[in-house]
């Protein structure tokens, strides 16, 4: 279908001799044809059941975002696309700059789709939320159990430092004393060969 007037409805000239194509009439044209398929379809059965996706759910492993920090890479024109600089997504197949996008990447819609769920979150009974109290109730008594263990432990370990302090300090005073003794038996020796045994006495002889 063409036409001699252009877009503005104006004649061309008589040296314009491109045809004018009315793109209203071809898009009529396409709807229609694209309705008579819809509806060849549905009368043959073939119209495609619509995709069910999963509902959304939890992440069961750590987002890795500091391997690469800190590290130098060499890119070429060979190096493929998951070592190249950046965070990899290797569900979709891209890279992405920083961290900040990536999170916003593999949270989004698009991410999800790839891994076949939807962007809906399952609706919790009673049941499954009292669980989930039961499980992170135990979880708390088992971190206090821990907690208290390492704390006695810290506390025997400090005892028994003590315990060794004070009888290294015991056997030190012994030592000591012993040394005293020593040297005060040394004195007597000498005053006595020197004739002073009998000073400071109160005994008399006869």
């Amino acid at each position: 279908i063409c036409s001699n007037e252009g877009q503005t409805g104006k004649k061309s000239s008589k040296n314009d001799f491109r045809r004018k194509w009315d793109k209203d009439e071809y898009e009529n044209l396409a709807q229609k044809r694209l309705a008579e398929e819809r509806e060849k379809d549905r009368r043959d059965g073939k119209t495609a059941p619509p995709v069910k996706r999963d509902l959304l759910r939890h992440r069961d492993y750590k987002v890795d975002l500091e391997s690469k920090l800190g590290k130098t890479i060499v890119i070429t024109k060979t190096t493929p696309q998951a070592e190249m600089g950046g965070y990899y997504c290797n569900v979709c197949d891209c890279v992405v700059k920083d961290s900040i996008n990536f999170l916003d990447h593999i949270n989004g819609k698009k991410h999800q789709r790839n891994l076949g769920m939807s962007m809906r979150v399952e609706r919790s009974s009673l049941d499954q939320v009292k669980k989930r109290f039961e499980v992170n109730k135990k979880k708390m008594e088992e971190k206090q159990k821990e907690y208290d263990f390492e704390e006695r432990m810290k506390e025997l370990r400090e005892e028994e430092e003590k315990a060794k302090a004070y009888k290294k300090e015991k056997q030190k005073e012994r030592k000591r004393r012993a040394e005293e003794d020593v040297d005060f038996e040394e004195d007597d020796e000498m005053a006595a060969v020197m004739g002073f045994s009998g000073f400071g006495s109160s005994k008399k002889s006869h």
